[in-house]
C-alpha cells in the first residue's frame, strides 16, 4: 500500500489480503477454460500479484462457443 489514508489502510481486507512485508495480495479467482491466457497472465508484469493456487483453468477452450 502506497498512501496516507488511514481509512483506506483500515478497508484494504475487503479486497486484498495482507502478506508478509506489508505486501497485499488480490483476492481473485482468474478462471478461463484454456490454460494460454493463464500463462499469459502469469509471465506477465502482473503474474506476480496472484497467488498461483487462484489460477483455475480448463486443458482445452470453448471453440468459440458461447452460451
Amino acid at each position: 500500500y502506497n498512501g496516507s489514508s488511514d481509512l483506506q489502510l483500515e478497508r484494504m481486507n475487503v479486497y486484498f489480503n495482507e502478506a508478509n512485508g506489508d505486501k497485499y495480495v488480490p483476492r481473485a479467482v482468474l478462471v478461463d477454460l484454456e490454460p494460454g491466457t493463464m500463462d499469459a497472465v502469469r509471465a506477465g508484469p502482473f503474474g506476480e500479484l496472484f497467488r498461483p493456487d487462484n489460477f483455475v483453468f480448463g486443458q482445452s477452450g470453448a471453440g468459440n462457443n458461447w452460451a
